[in-house]
């Protein structure tokens, strides 16, 4: 018997929670790369000059800088993103006059990942931003385009209120919103066809597949989502990080911009921390969320 959507609620929102700490700890230096190179790209040669120069400007913290953010944005995201995913299955088997417990197709999963996302999106914005401004701040004050500060969490978040206000949080929301719909339409729906894949390869269910396979699968999600969206993560990366010196113009202008003065190789920038991230930090995503659920679920049977 399905549980209660409260219950089933509860679950989801928890083992998102569980899934959005084991990827931010398996993948938080590749990401700090990634948001380096995407505002400053002409600063390194490739992935592994940025890693190296963090490494010996700063040491190893640098390359964990917005880590508390980071932490903080992606249990937050995972929780109302898999929380929303639970309620948005459910809005489709309603709307397609479904029972409430029929198996979904794997593209009517991929519809209710996208839809989840705009709900994810408006928790994620300000928590990435300050992530994003850390992480860059190194540079920022090298290249001149604001004073040294102290670098801390709170030190970031009371400036933002301070300069911009309440609404200053939410610098790259439309551009947030632009990546999340179709980026996690592909998430979704490429881990969802690669379980099911695997499933009918191994000749059992998609929640019996094991370990290896949903770490695989959500490697693939992932990079499927990356390759979609890069271009439009990298404006937001530009937006959230640049608003520090002022206010920046929209996505569309600031994605003109950047293909006009620094050519289209611009928005890839950061591209290969980001592919290389995705497999170790998108399986541990998922292997957290459905070991978790799954054991919530077999308890509340028990």
């Amino acid at each position: 018997m399905a549980p209660h959507p409260a219950v089933q609620a509860f679950i989801d929102l928890s083992s998102g929670a569980i899934g959005g700490a084991a990827c931010v700890f398996s993948g938080q230096p590749l990401d700090t790369a990634k948001v380096k190179m995407q505002t400053f790209p002409r600063m390194y040669r490739g992935f592994v000059h940025c890693i190296t120069s963090t490494y010996r400007q700063v040491g190893l913290r640098g390359l964990y800088q917005g880590t508390t953010p980071a932490l903080v944005a992606n249990i937050a995201e995972n929780s109302v993103l898999f929380m929303s995913y639970g309620f948005c299955q459910q809005v489709i088997r309603l709307m397609a006059g479904l029972p409430s417990d029929t198996v979904l197709s794997d593209m009517h999963k991929a519809c209710a990942g996208s839809v989840a996302s705009i709900f994810s999106s408006l928790v994620l914005c300000p928590t990435e931003l300050v992530k994003c401004r850390l992480q860059a701040m190194y540079e920022m004050e090298a290249s001149g385009k604001i004073e040294a500060r102290q670098n801390s969490v709170w030190s970031v978040v009371r400036s933002i209120m301070r300069n911009e206000g309440p609404q200053g949080f939410f610098q790259g929301l439309t551009t947030t919103i632009a990546r999340e719909v179709p980026g996690y339409f592909c998430f979704f729906g490429a881990y969802e066809l690669s379980r099911t894949t695997f499933a009918e390869y191994m000749k059992c269910s998609k929640d019996d597949i094991g370990v290896a396979p949903i770490v695989f699968s959500g490697g693939f999600g992932g990079a499927c989502l990356w390759l979609v969206v890069y271009p439009m993560d990298c404006v937001k990366s530009r937006i959230q990080v640049m608003s520090m010196t002022g206010r920046q113009s929209g996505f569309f202008k600031t994605f003109m911009t950047i293909a006009r003065t620094e050519g289209v190789r611009a928005l890839y920038s950061g591209l290969t921390p980001t592919m290389v991230r995705t497999f170790p930090a998108n399986g541990a995503l998922f292997l957290g969320y459905e070991a978790s659920r799954k054991l919530m679920m077999k308890q509340l049977d028990s």
